[in-house]
């Protein structure tokens, strides 16, 4: 309306309004037979009349054929605010390309693209602009406490509306805090059912009537995406959950689509991107609440085991392109009716895991909190592919927490093992060395309990490991040994060449750069010959790396520059190996006195580390404040 109001001059045969009511509640009174929609001949009726017409056809046909004869040649502007659907909208439309035509609603009507539409999507305001709102009833106390209202208008969603109604309850208590107001957005229902005008919720209000106009389908889907424990939901997971049966049938696929389609049509979910979407920050909750109140205990178990089941098969496939060696034995994941999610190769599998990895997390949380313990061990283990590549430090130990416990309460030895040995990972690589070299003492005695000659190699290599990066390379170096000689007893060969790029790192270490080369290379064969990709890459990195600390970066820089493209695409693809290759091009280029490009390459190594470990950040930065 201020838009139209700006630009009147342009419309010199006027404007006109109306309020088509696409969601005014049926028992609502009104002008409109009782309430609901308008019907386009009422309001065709009134632009009649407002236009001068004194003689209006009864039939809905005839008034639209009236309509566009009478607005021919016009220059007129017609608002039609709060439409329902596209067929409600077409009869409205003028019969003058000189006119403009000016639609609102909740809905997307795409429809109307056939008659030319241009569609614009509003989204959340920007964070200043949102924050200037606030101050509108806020006043100075939006200043004096900014993180609080940027808090307020983040809980808000930065909706116009929200934000807008948050404000009115600033100006309505002048001496409350914002942080006051911010924590009471964070509890229950947040700015869903706290901020309100008249005692009525009015973002739940808005969203209840989008949800009872939705079709059947779509409205249970709807309730059951609000259960699911993740932040992005893709059509092969949605096909699993929306029937009993799992999914992955044509006719199913094709009925989540179309109920997809319909809550995108409704603004209710957000596309973003091919086959993906995702709930706004305010109706999650609302979805959820309605899935807690619609959908009976029972149901809601068996949605949710659909939904684990489905992240559990599809990190397992994930799990046996990436690091098939990595599989336990006799425990193969097969769910019947479930399809995994289509994963064409490593670059997919890897890409899979790091879009989902927050609802893998929900997942092994959800597992926890039911006591599907076996669940919750297997999928923790299944995500090691995850782990290895991308480092989430965090989640790594929540999630191996997690999964020890639950791998105890239910007695599976294996599973301990493999949390313990793989949780310690990431505990050492968290700078948590005491509680990382416990967890590997725990599955060492484990493991010689049980008579698992692997689980000892990998607990020995583990505490080796630890001494390493505690600058106790010698002690080091005898637990590295001592895990090659068990590996090659049993013939374990990736597991021995693994501990050859150890030993190789401990040589280095120790200034023994000779030894260092030798055991990498002897180490990057025997991976390269059993297909290792990522592994054998990783290799390739170090030794290009010994080589240049040995003066030969003739050799080593051309294995770096190799490894840096392998490591930012394909079946290696790893950011944490990628800063590796760049920071140590970078000391090689600093070396050879080339400090621009030294610090063009530290500075990608650092931009890669500030999203990765801050440790590395750190020490990053200050390589470059001394070049």
């Amino acid at each position: 309306m201020r838009w139209l109001h700006e630009h009147a001059d342009g419309f010199p045969d006027g404007q006109l309004y109306a309020d088509l009511g696409g969601h005014t509640a049926e028992e609502e009174p009104g002008p409109r037979n009782g309430g609901g929609p308008a019907s386009p001949g009422t309001v065709l009726e009134g632009f009649l009349v407002a236009l001068g017409v004194a003689a209006v056809p009864v039939g809905t046909a005839q008034r639209a054929a009236l309509w566009r004869s009478v607005t021919a040649g016009l220059r007129l502007a017609v608002l039609l605010d709060n439409a329902f659907t596209a067929a409600q909208v077409r009869p409205l439309l003028l019969g003058s390309p000189t006119g403009l035509t000016v639609v609102t609603s909740r809905n997307s009507l795409t429809g109307l693209r056939v008659d030319g539409a241009s569609l614009h999507r509003l989204e959340g305001l920007p964070t200043r602009s949102a924050v200037e709102l606030l101050a509108v009833g806020g006043g100075d106390r939006v200043a004096r406490e900014s993180a609080a209202a940027h808090e307020v208008v983040r809980l808000c969603g930065r909706l116009p509306l929200t934000v807008g109604l948050a404000s009115a309850q600033l100006a309505l208590r002048p001496h409350r805090p914002v942080a006051a107001l911010a924590e009471s957005l964070s509890r229950g229902q947040g700015a869903l059912g706290s901020l309100r005008i008249d005692g009525e919720a009015v973002m739940r209000t808005a969203l209840d009537l989008s949800y009872a106009l939705l079709p059947a389908d779509a409205a249970v889907l709807y309730r059951r995406m609000g259960l699911l424990p993740t932040d992005r939901h893709d059509l092969p997971m949605l096909a699993a959950v929306a029937t009993d049966r799992g999914g992955g049938s044509d006719g199913e696929d094709t009925a989540v689509d179309t109920a997809v389609d319909a809550l995108v049509e409704a603004n209710l979910l957000e596309e973003t991107g091919p086959e993906t979407h995702r709930f706004h920050d305010l109706v999650l909750p609302h979805a959820r609440r309605l899935g807690e109140q619609h959908e009976d205990p029972a149901h809601r178990a068996a949605v949710l085991r659909r939904y684990v089941d489905w992240c559990l098969v599809t990190a397992g496939a994930a799990e046996l392109v990436l690091t098939p060696s990595h599989r336990l034995s006799g425990h193969d994941v097969h769910v019947p009716d479930l399809a995994p999610a289509p994963l064409a190769g490593p670059e997919e599998a890897l890409d899979w895991l790091d879009t989902h990895r927050n609802g893998l997390m929900g997942a092994v949380r959800h597992c926890a909190e039911a006591g599907w313990d076996t669940s919750c061990w297997r999928l923790v283990d299944l995500m090691w592919p995850l782990f290895l590549r991308f480092r989430p430090s965090a989640m790594w130990l929540e999630a191996h927490r997690l999964g020890l416990d639950a791998a105890r309460r239910c007695g599976a030895r294996e599973g301990e093992g493999r949390m313990l040995t793989s949780g310690a990972i990431g505990l050492r690589d968290a700078g948590e060395y005491e509680e990382a070299a416990q967890w590997y003492t725990w599955a060492l005695a484990k493991a010689v309990e049980d008579g698992d000659v692997r689980q000892q190699a990998q607990a020995v290599s583990g505490l080796g490991h630890i001494r390493l990066q505690t600058g106790r390379p010698a002690e080091a170096r005898d637990h590295f040994r001592e895990a090659l000689r068990l590996r090659e007893a049993v013939g374990y060969r990736r597991g021995a060449a693994l501990s050859r790029r150890r030993l190789g790192q401990t040589a280095l270490a120790l200034g023994e750069l000779t030894e260092a080369a030798e055991q990498l290379r002897r180490a990057h064969d025997e991976l390269a010959a059993l297909d290792e990709t990522y592994e054998a890459t990783r290799v390739r990195a170090l030794l290009g790396h010994v080589l240049c600390r040995d003066g030969r970066d003739a050799e080593g820089v051309p294995l770096l520059r190799d490894a840096l493209a392998a490591f930012r695409s394909g079946d290696a693809r790893s950011e944490h190996w990628e800063g590796r290759c760049l920071e140590w091009l970078g000391r090689s280029a600093e070396a050879h006195g080339d400090t621009a490009g030294a610090a063009r390459l530290y500075g990608g190594a650092l931009e890669l580390a500030r999203r990765l470990d801050p440790a590395d950040a750190e020490r990053l930065e200050d390589r470059l404040r001394h070049l």
